[in-house]
């Protein structure tokens, strides 16, 4: 029989659909075998161990002298003495800022001349008086006699009142040019600023020559800045949720930008009680508090104004179990422990009555082959920058997953199998 070109092509298409087919049976052959096979994470781990723990309060500030004094000017005038430059040194009582005062001086030599002017009113009126007193005893005893009118005693009287009166102004002349020349003379004696501590001229705002304005106007201008800098603070901001675990005495390390070398003993001496506010009303507040630390190294030339951080240590402990940090993780309860069908109901059930809070979790490594995990619900204590404190669900000498963060926080379940390669911290480290 002839085989037709029409029955080669039906043959053709037949056999490229039975290929197809078998493509994809065997594709759905080799996904339901992988799909049988259970996955193995690849992990970190390390041993809990005893370790000492040290809790520390970070912040960031900067480098502050303890006594520091703005001098201003009270009067308004010229500078025209300045001794000292910045960086300069001055000893307490040193004279620091000379103002221009000749307006103070010659209103102080008017008021001398109406002080005199008034001292001289006083006597005329004390002559005035005395005469009036002697009319009066004259009309007193006509009176008594009858040879004058009570009209005419009455004069008599009414003229000794008004002597007295006028006397009585003339003194109080004299007391008000008094008053105004001891203003004047200590507004002139304001020219004249002298150190008010020792220390050293950390900045200074004004040159010889320059108009400054007193603060007797308003504000008024900081003519210069002394600090004493023999006993330096680190300032610093600690946010308002670790504030309360600092105490007064805390030990500090401070790392100075200018040193970086250099670890900086210090100990906490203030803390303060009003926040420091930023961003006040936008979602980017931020609510800090200014936490003064007192410097004991006194061999390192610190400046005012240095950026700083310091860390400090407001809790330890000794010999206590730890893991590090990252190998504990936070899962729901639900999470934890398998359920059957009742009590999943049942937890779905308490779910939308009360939002349950996470459980503190790490994985422990049986040793099996292949190895798996289990999960273990601790409570945690203080922690450092590496590890933390297991207070209870450990014992020494079981093996945690420490790594990689992505198998920790979802990858990992209780009876996963894993596989332990220590080896990539080591690369990592060597590299």
């Amino acid at each position: 029989m002839i085989e037709t070109k029409k029955d080669r092509k039906r043959k053709k298409k037949i056999l490229l659909i039975s290929i197809i087919v078998i493509l994809i049976l065997i594709i759905i052959s080799a996904v339901i075998i992988s799909s049988g096979k259970e996955k193995i994470i690849t992990v970190q781990t390390e041993k809990v161990a005893l370790r000492n723990i040290t809790e520390t309060v970070s912040g960031t500030g900067f480098i502050q002298p303890e006594k520091k004094v703005d001098i201003s000017a009270e009067i308004s005038g010229e500078i025209v003495q300045l001794p000292f430059r910045e960086g300069d040194k001055v000893k307490k009582g040193d004279l620091i800022v000379k103002i221009k005062a000749e307006q103070y001086s010659e209103r102080i030599s008017q008021q001398r001349a109406g002080i005199n002017y008034s001292q001289s009113q006083v006597e005329v009126a004390e002559n005035n008086l005395r005469k009036a007193e002697i009319e009066l005893k004259r009309i007193e005893q006509l009176h008594t006699s009858g040879l004058v009118s009570d009209a005419d005693l009455d004069n008599a009287k009414i003229a000794y009142d008004v002597a007295v009166s006028q006397l009585k102004s003339a003194k109080a002349n004299v007391s008000q040019n008094y008053a105004l020349l001891r203003q004047s003379a200590q507004d002139l004696s304001k020219a004249t600023i002298r150190a008010p501590i020792d220390g050293t001229i950390t900045k200074l705002n004004n040159e010889l020559g320059e108009k400054v304005v007193g603060t007797q106007q308003m504000a008024g201008s900081v003519i210069m800045t002394i600090s004493d800098l023999s006993v330096m603070n680190a300032e610093i901001e600690v946010s308002e949720t670790e504030v309360t675990n600092i105490k007064l005495g805390d030990s500090a390390d401070i790392e100075v930008d200018a040193f970086p070398d250099r670890i900086i003993k210090g100990y906490v001496y203030e803390i303060s009680n009003s926040a420091k506010s930023k961003g006040m009303g936008t979602q980017e507040q931020i609510i800090n508090f200014i936490v003064k630390i007192r410097i004991v190294d006194q061999d390192v030339q610190l400046k005012p104004g240095m950026s700083c951080n310091a860390d400090i240590r407001v809790k330890s402990k000794q010999n206590v179990i730890s893991v590090p940090i990252q190998s504990v993780t936070a899962r729901d309860e639900d999470e934890i422990t398998p359920e059957n069908e009742e009590e999943s109901v049942m937890r779905d059930y308490e779910k939308t009555r009360k939002k349950s809070k996470p459980k503190e979790i790490v994985f422990v490594v049986k040793q099996e082959n292949p190895p798996k995990v289990s999960i273990k619900e601790v409570k945690t204590g203080i922690s450092d920058d590496r590890y933390i404190e297991i207070t209870e669900g450990l014992q020494v000498d079981e093996i945690v997953v420490k790594g990689p963060y992505k198998a920790i926080s979802k990858e990992l379940e209780e009876g996963s199998k894993v596989k332990i390669d220590n080896e990539v911290k080591k690369k990592n480290k060597n590299e």
